[in-house]
């Protein structure tokens, strides 16, 4: 068995695969499905693909479209994976969890997705995104762009309507205070003691949200006041979840 993933390249890229996978930001939040075949320990294959090639590279596949654009055309995202075991092809983060769960699946006590919670966790991931969306949009697209090869970089910026003038100091900090507050938020929703959001078990919320902040760490750097600002808030929960699952979280 072989799964091939496909995901973006950055200016950071090799052809080896022992780096850190630089997510793409809008669909960031989704991006676990890294974690889950390390997490299985599945073997894969790494392609590095140019935003602008994305479209082509996904139809010569046969990947079906995610979205569809705003003039009606079918749209194409990362990351994705062909899986030349059963020659099934999926894009969409959680599509591809969902498969890889039923198809490899773990012993119970290690599902990602346990019986019964299959609707919870969408729930608590689309109200997770509802509000972090608006809130990381001033900061986290400008930034992510500094890391992207510049090919994808100057697609990136012309696709989405993305600005790099430097916001004024005030509307900088008062964007952060935003962040934070929609973090305290999701915070609200798990209790203080627990390590991940179901308890002492691990499921794939708790990849979504590690992945999250690993691109936080990518794009601003592990030394940057922004990381450690960010590393300190909720007493420090998201930093201890990223470092939990730390072993899941490289290309291998």
């Amino acid at each position: 068995m072989q799964i091939r993933r496909y995901f973006l390249v950055t200016k950071y890229a090799k052809s080896s695969v022992s780096v850190h996978n630089h997510n793409f930001v809008p669909k960031a939040l989704l991006t676990f499905d890294r974690y889950t075949l390390n997490y299985k320990k599945l073997p894969y294959e790494v392609v590095w693909v140019e935003f602008p090639d994305i479209e082509e590279t996904m139809k010569s596949i046969g990947a079906a479209p995610t979205a569809t654009k705003p003039n009606g055309q079918p749209k194409y995202t990362l990351p994705a994976i062909h899986d030349f075991g059963t020659d099934v092809r999926l894009c969409d983060s959680i599509k591809i969890v969902e498969y890889l769960e039923a198809t490899y699946p773990s012993d119970p006590e290690k599902a990602l997705i346990p019986q019964g919670t299959k609707a919870l966790q969408l729930a608590f991931l689309d109200a997770s995104r509802a509000l972090l969306g608006p809130a990381m949009r001033p900061l986290v697209p400008p930034q992510e762009a500094t890391i992207l090869s510049p090919r994808s970089r100057e697609h990136f910026l012309s696709s989405y309507g993305i600005s790099e003038q430097v916001m004024a100091p005030e509307k900088r900090e008062a964007a952060w205070k935003s962040v934070e507050s929609a973090w305290a938020k999701v915070d609200s929703w798990m209790r203080k003691e627990d390590r991940f959001v179901m308890g002492d078990t691990v499921c794939f919320l708790d990849f979504a949200i590690a992945g999250q902040f690993v691109l936080f760490r990518i794009i601003w750097g592990e030394d940057s006041e922004e990381w450690k600002m960010m590393s300190s808030w909720q007493g420090g929960r998201w930093a201890r979840l990223v470092r939990d699952l730390a072993e899941f979280e490289k290309l291998k």
